[in-house]
């Protein structure tokens, strides 16, 4: 069966975003295909609009079942499997925000609490700077899973994580080393050079 060619080039641009996004890219153009068919379609005729093998078309069925990206339905009189896609775009980004990025974020935060926690006592100044920015990158983790988690709620965002946000990154800046002061005020500074006399030759 021909293809239309605007179909394979929304196909090729979802798996360019599925590519980035850290799936493969063969996932987000079959996804496509059945998204924008008003059947479900076979294994075989996804692998012949793909131009893919029946061992790539099944191994990309088994990913996407398992995000349920894609379902098996029944069509009436069919013996073989069909395909539809999950037409709710929100539903398939909030299962992976949830099942991933969400548990990304809160494994980061586990790290640099229990980090926070082994870090060796002292009040110079390096134990002092290392114990600081460790917060700030606990207390982002904890922003990004709430935002995250708010968002996928499907609740309004409050302005006051963002508001913490847009703080860490003031109080990061203000950490930033300077040039040292003392140094510069210490170094000599060169004189003037004396006014040349005009009336010299």
């Amino acid at each position: 069966m021909t293809v239309d060619p605007a179909v394979l080039k929304v196909a090729d641009a979802v798996g360019a975003l599925m590519e980035a996004w850290g799936f493969r890219r063969n996932m987000g153009r079959m996804w496509a295909v059945l998204y924008l068919e008003d059947h479900p379609l076979t294994a075989a005729e996804l692998g012949e609009r793909l131009g893919l093998s029946t061992g790539s078309v099944s191994a990309l069925v088994n990913e996407l079942e398992q995000w349920n990206i894609i379902k098996k339905t029944w069509v009436v009189g069919e013996r073989r499997e069909h395909f539809e896609a999950e037409t709710s775009i929100w539903k398939m980004v909030s299962r992976v925000f949830r099942e991933r990025e969400l548990r990304w974020i809160r494994t980061a935060h586990e790290a640099f609490a229990s980090a926070g926690k082994e870090l060796e006592a002292g009040d110079d100044e390096r134990h002092t700077l290392i114990a600081g920015r460790l917060a700030g990158l606990t207390q982002l983790a904890e922003v990004g899973a709430s935002l995250l988690e708010t968002m996928l709620e499907g609740e309004a965002i409050d302005s006051l994580p963002i508001k913490t946000v847009g703080e860490l990154a003031q109080a990061a800046r203000r950490e930033s080393p300077e040039p040292d002061r003392d140094a510069t005020q210490a170094a000599p500074r060169r004189p003037p050079a004396p006014p040349k006399d005009r009336g010299s030759t």
